[in-house]
C-alpha cells in the first residue's frame, strides 16, 4: 500500500503539465462531464495534496485517488503520468480536473516534436524569465524561424486559424463563460502551434490561458489589463498569420540556440527573484561583460515562491565551478568556453571553466555605462519599437539613474532624476519629471515592499537604482537594485561586504543603512500628475477590458446606457481615431445576423474580434505615445 502523506492546499504544489495532455484529457471526457468539469476543478482547491513514491497524489473522493508522476524534468508529459483509480479512467472526470487544475508547463521545458533542425543544448537556468522573454519575442533568427520572405507554410497556417477561432471565441463569451473547456481549447491550439512551428503564438495562448485562470481565480496581483495585453497579442499574431503575412517576427524563434562565445570577463549587477506563473521559481543574476553586452545565469526549477526566496544564496553549476548568486552578483567571473544564447543566457555546459574576479566600482568600466545617458533618452530607444502593435518588447532591458527622494504615494515611492556630474553639488534635472518606483515584484515573501517603504521614509536620500521600466504606466520604474551614490553624503550607508549596492528582492535595509533624518533633510511637495489617467483614453481603456471581463454582450449592453459620453469626450480631446474605433467596436458587439428565414443568428465572432483588436491596437499605441512623453517633461495641468 502507498503511504500518502498530505500536505498543504492542492493548487501550488501539483507539478506543471504539458498542453497537450491536459486538453486531451478534457477532449476525452463526455459531454455531460464536460458540463460538471468547472466546478468540480474549483472543489479541487480545497483538496490536500499528498506525496506518494516519485509523486504526489490527489484524493476526489471514494476510490478516486489521481496519482501524477512527472518526468525528470518535473513536467508531467504523458497521460501515463496521470493514472487515476475509478473505473471509468482514464476518461473519468477526476484526472481531467486534477490535470485542468495543474500550472501550465512553459514549452521550453518539455520536449515535443519540433518542425525543423537538430535539438539545441537546453541550459540548466530554466525557462525563460521577465516580462520580454516571457513571450519568446527576440527577432526570428535561425534555421528554427520560419518566415523568411515566403509567408507562412499551410500548416502553420492552419495552426494560427485555429488558435484565432479559440481566442476570438474566448472574447465574445468573456472571462466568465472561458472555463476549463475553452481553455482546452486554447491548449490543443497552441500545441497545434508547436508542432507547426509558431513558438511566439503559442506562448501567447498558454499566457492567455494562466491569465484566464488567474483572473477567475482572483489570483493576488492579477490585473485585468495584463489580460486584455496577451488576448491583444495572440490574436494580432494569429490573425497576421492566418492572413499569410511572411513577417518572421511574427513566428519567433522556436528553440534558445547557445553558440560557443570564447572567453568573457562578466561583471554582476544584481540578483532578481523569480517566482513564474508556471510554477518556476528561483533567482536570475544579471551581468555586465567586459565589452557592455548584457547578460545573465538563473536557477529557476519547479517550485514556488519559497524557492525564490531560498535562492538568496543559491549555489549553481557552472561547468566544473560551483557558483553563489549572491557573490556572482557583487563580483565577477572570467569564464572560458563559454556558451551564449542569443537573449542573453550563459550556459552551464561541461566545458566551461570560470575564475573569480573581484567586481569593479560604480564609477568605472561597463556598470558605469548603466549610468551614464540621461532616463529620457534611454526610455524613448526602449519604447521606439518595430511593433508599435505588439507594446510587450518595450521595457525589457535594465536601466540605472540616479534619483533622489522626495516622497510616497501608497505603495510608491517618489523621486527625481539627479543631473549629471560629481560630489555632493548635484540638483535634479530642471523641470523633470516626479519618478515613481513601484515593487519589481510585491510577493510577501521577497523584500521588494519592506525595502521600498524604508527608503521613502528619508525625503533627500540620494540613491543609485537599477531596474526596468513599467511601459504600461507613465513615469514609472520597477527597481530590482539600489545603491550608493559615489561623492555623495546623504546617500546609503550600506556595509561593506555588500559592496555598495542592495538587492531589493533579497537584502533587508535596515534603518541604521539611512543617514539621519535631520541630515537627509526635507523636499517639498511635488505634484503628481499621471498623464494616462487623465487622458479620456481611459473611457477605450473601460471599454476594452470590459469586453474581455465581460464579453460581447456586455459592451453592448453598456453601450445602450453610456453611448453618447463614450465617442464625444474623445473628439473633444483631438482623439478622433480612438473614438472612431471605439464607436465601431460598439455597433459590432450589437450586431446580429439574420438568417434567410429572418431568424437571429450568432453573431460573427470575427468581425468583433478585428473590431476589438483594432481598438487595442490604436489604445496601446497612444498610451505608449503619453507614457514616452511622461518622461521627457512634466504635464500640463
Amino acid at each position: 500500500m502507498t503511504n500518502r502523506t498530505p500536505t498543504v492546499v492542492a493548487a501550488d504544489r501539483l507539478p506543471p503539465v504539458s498542453p497537450a495532455v491536459a486538453a486531451a484529457a478534457v477532449a476525452a471526457l463526455p459531454s455531460r462531464l464536460r458540463r460538471r468539469l468547472d466546478a468540480t476543478v474549483e472543489r479541487l482547491a480545497a483538496v490536500p495534496v499528498g506525496r506518494v513514491d516519485g509523486g504526489v497524489s490527489v484524493d476526489c473522493g471514494p476510490e478516486a485517488v489521481v496519482v501524477l508522476r512527472a518526468g525528470p524534468t518535473g513536467v508531467v508529459t504523458g497521460p501515463d503520468q496521470v493514472r487515476c483509480g475509478c473505473l471509468l479512467a482514464p476518461r473519468c472526470l477526476h484526472r481531467a480536473a486534477v490535470l485542468v487544475a495543474c500550472p501550465v508547463a512553459d514549452p521550453a521545458c518539455h520536449p515535443d516534436p519540433a518542425p525543423a533542425g537538430p535539438p539545441a543544448p537546453q541550459d540548466a537556468a530554466g525557462p525563460p524569465t521577465g516580462r520580454a522573454r516571457r513571450t519568446g519575442r527576440t527577432g526570428a533568427t535561425g534555421p528554427t524561424a520560419a518566415g523568411t520572405g515566403r509567408g507562412p507554410t499551410k500548416a502553420q497556417r492552419a495552426a494560427a486559424g485555429a488558435l484565432w477561432r479559440a481566442a476570438a471565441t474566448v472574447l465574445a463569451s468573456g472571462v466568465p463563460a472561458a472555463g476549463a473547456v475553452p481553455q482546452a481549447d486554447l491548449l490543443r491550439a497552441a500545441h497545434s502551434a508547436r508542432l507547426a512551428g509558431l513558438p511566439r503564438a503559442e506562448s501567447a495562448a498558454l499566457r492567455l490561458v494562466r491569465g484566464l485562470r488567474a483572473h477567475r481565480s482572483r489570483q493576488t496581483g492579477h490585473r485585468l489589463a495584463d489580460l486584455v495585453e496577451v488576448l491583444h497579442d495572440l490574436l494580432y499574431v494569429a490573425g497576421r498569420l492566418a492572413a499569410g503575412d511572411p513577417d518572421p517576427a511574427l513566428v519567433g524563434v522556436l528553440r534558445r540556440a547557445y553558440q560557443p562565445d570564447g572567453t568573457l570577463e562578466v561583471y554582476g549587477i544584481c540578483r532578481e527573484p523569480v517566482i513564474s506563473a508556471t510554477g518556476y521559481a528561483g533567482v536570475v543574476t544579471h551581468l555586465v561583460a567586459a565589452d557592455g553586452r548584457r547578460l545573465s545565469f538563473g536557477d529557476v526549477k519547479p517550485g514556488g515562491p519559497g524557492r525564490a526566496r531560498d535562492c538568496a544564496h543559491a549555489v549553481t553549476e557552472m561547468g566544473a565551478v560551483a557558483v553563489d548568486h549572491a557573490v556572482l552578483a557583487r563580483g565577477g567571473l572570467r569564464i572560458t568556453g563559454t556558451t551564449v544564447s542569443p537573449d542573453g543566457r550563459l550556459g552551464a555546459g561541461a566545458g566551461v571553466r570560470a575564475a573569480p574576479l573581484s567586481g569593479p566600482d560604480w564609477s568605472t568600466g561597463a556598470l558605469a555605462e548603466l549610468f551614464a545617458r540621461p532616463l529620457a533618452e534611454v526610455v524613448t530607444g526602449q519604447l521606439a519599437t518595430d511593433d508599435p502593435a505588439d507594446p510587450g518588447r518595450a521595457g525589457a532591458a535594465l536601466l540605472g539613474a540616479d534619483l533622489v527622494v522626495v516622497g510616497a504615494v501608497g505603495d510608491q515611492l517618489l523621486a527625481r532624476e539627479l543631473a549629471p556630474g560629481t560630489g555632493a553639488d548635484r540638483a535634479p534635472v530642471p523641470d523633470g519629471p516626479v519618478i515613481r518606483l513601484v515593487p519589481a515584484d510585491p510577493h510577501p515573501v521577497l523584500a521588494h515592499v519592506a525595502n521600498l517603504r524604508r527608503l521613502a521614509s528619508r525625503p533627500g536620500l540620494w540613491i543609485r537604482v537599477v531596474g526596468r521600466l513599467d511601459s504600461a504606466r507613465a513615469g514609472t520604474l520597477r527597481p530590482l537594485m539600489v545603491g550608493s551614490v559615489p561623492g555623495a553624503t546623504v546617500t546609503l550607508r550600506l556595509p561593506e561586504q555588500w559592496h555598495g549596492r542592495a538587492d531589493l528582492g533579497y537584502d533587508q535595509i535596515q534603518g541604521g543603512h539611512l543617514p539621519p533624518r535631520a541630515q537627509a533633510g526635507t523636499t517639498a511637495p511635488v505634484p503628481v500628475v499621471d498623464v494616462i489617467a487623465e487622458s479620456p483614453l481611459w473611457r477605450v481603456r473601460r471599454l476594452v477590458e470590459l469586453a474581455v471581463s465581460g464579453g460581447r454582450r456586455a459592451v453592448a449592453e453598456a453601450a445602450r446606457d453610456d453611448a453618447a459620453s463614450l465617442a464625444g469626450p474623445l473628439r473633444r480631446a483631438g482623439l478622433t481615431t480612438a473614438a472612431a474605433l471605439a464607436s465601431a467596436l460598439v455597433a459590432e458587439s450589437d450586431r446580429c445576423g439574420r438568417d434567410a428565414f429572418g431568424r437571429l443568428t450568432d453573431p460573427d465572432p470575427d468581425r468583433y474580434a478585428w473590431a476589438w483588436l483594432a481598438a487595442t491596437a490604436h489604445l496601446a499605441a497612444t498610451e505608449r505615445e503619453l507614457i514616452r512623453s511622461s518622461w521627457v517633461a512634466p504635464a500640463l495641468d
